[in-house]
């Protein structure tokens, strides 16, 4: 620089450095001191008889909480012109979100209001094993018409979902999915974040020709079952379903035909998926709602996988803290702008609001981020600051007032 000598630029760079050394290693302190006070919550190993599920006897315990699920074929709205026939969990896409406490006893009166077989499998919720949905193993399949009562005590804490795990590419991919928070007062997130807002977003998948085309042979089949039922023609065999190896490879030996074989199989469920669309909480951006956020505000994001394909969320403009994996808190939070979720899995985020704006939040598998082949769509959606929102007139899709 002019008039400066190469001493006093040395001196001058020189304290510049360690000004902003200083001010890092004052921000490394706090984010130590912050981390430092992590409380995570560590698995105890228990004896058999603490772990805690729920006994068969009605009467033995009182349920904390009771709701009611229906299966019931909605018509429904992605986004403006795309309308879709779905099999829902009361007529909501994905299902109601059901938060509990840890440790509350749980009733839910599950009700199959279509014409075909339906479980529900409550997805990383240690439940007994008789209430865990899988059909011809746990429990039989709940019929046309019948009411299934699920018990199970809300254990362990954190970010779980639930799905229907009959005929499960086809009834999954329809849209038989929702959330079930199980929150505990003891939780690490909360406890070191002090977040304000916490928000779930189900990630979901749609083959808008599958689901037509396998929606009408399903019904076919059906109706092929309930003659078969009705005529006590309906066994074993016609299911495909036994009780052991011995009893299958038996009815092999006497001419019965496996459904899996060439000569059988027509329709190859789930073989053929090819998503089209792709959507958060049901709706295909631009319809869906953004994440609200103020400055110096934080916000906990729940993701939940409920598709059939890897996504990989990226956030513009922030960092975030990656915090918990199929609703288990990680050892230390890891902070990152890009975050995989395999299918089925579940992971919790936490965003700070140090950055204002409008910032992208999409799956970074781009062809995911269209509607039918057309960008820009799919699984995007955005977080918006809200006093920028006010100040610009920005219409989300939610009340600024949410």
């Amino acid at each position: 620089m002019a008039g400066k000598t190469h001493r006093e630029e040395t001196a001058r760079v020189s304290r510049r450095g360690f000004l902003q050394s200083a001010a890092l290693g004052a921000a490394g302190m706090l984010l130590a001191g912050k981390l430092g006070a992590y409380e995570w919550k560590t698995f105890e190993w228990r004896e058999k008889e603490e772990i805690p599920i729920p006994p068969k006897e009605d009467d033995a315990i009182t349920y904390d909480r009771e709701f009611n699920i229906e299966v019931v074929t909605t018509l429904h709205e992605l986004l403006p012109g795309v309308r879709l026939h779905m099999l829902t969990f009361n007529g909501q896409v994905p299902g109601p979100e059901i938060r509990v406490k840890e440790g509350e006893w749980v009733k839910v009166n599950f009700t199959n209001k279509t014409e075909l077989l339906h479980t529900i499998h409550w997805h990383g919720v240690d439940v007994y094993y008789e209430h865990d949905g899988v059909p011809y193993v746990t429990q039989k399949p709940v019929m046309p018409g019948q009411t299934f009562v699920y018990k199970f005590r809300a254990y362990p804490a954190g970010t779980r979902w639930y799905h229907c795990h009959f005929a499960t590419p086809f009834h999954m991919a329809h849209a038989m999915h929702g959330a079930i928070i199980i929150e505990s007062d003891d939780d690490p997130i909360k406890k070191t974040f002090q977040y304000s807002r916490d928000y779930t977003l189900v990630l979901e998948t749609f083959d808008s020709f599958f689901l037509r085309d396998e929606f009408n042979r399903m019904l076919e089949r059906m109706k092929q079952r309930i003659w078969l039922m009705k005529h006590g023609k309906l066994d074993g065999r016609t299911l495909a379903v036994f009780k052991n190896v011995q009893e299958f490879l038996k009815a092999v030996e006497e001419g019965w035909i496996p459904p899996y074989l060439p000569e059988r199989n027509q329709s190859r469920e789930g073989a053929d998926l090819n998503p089209n669309f792709f959507a958060i909480n049901g709706k295909s951006y631009p319809m869906t709602d953004p994440l609200l956020i103020r400055q110096g505000e934080t916000i906990r994001v729940r993701l939940i996988n409920a598709g059939e394909l890897i996504h990989s969320l990226h956030l513009h403009g922030h960092q975030f803290w990656w915090v918990a994996v199929d609703g288990n808190p990680l050892p230390q939070p890891i902070k990152m702008n890009t975050l995989d979720i395999a299918p089925g899995q579940t992971k919790d985020i936490v965003i700070e609001g140090y950055n204002p704006g409008y910032w992208t939040f999409h799956d970074h598998i781009t062809t995911r981020v269209t509607n039918n082949g057309i960008y820009p769509g799919g699984m995007l959606t955005l977080l918006v600051y809200e006093e920028m929102a006010e100040r610009d007139g920005f219409k989300p899709m939610v009340s600024l007032d949410q």
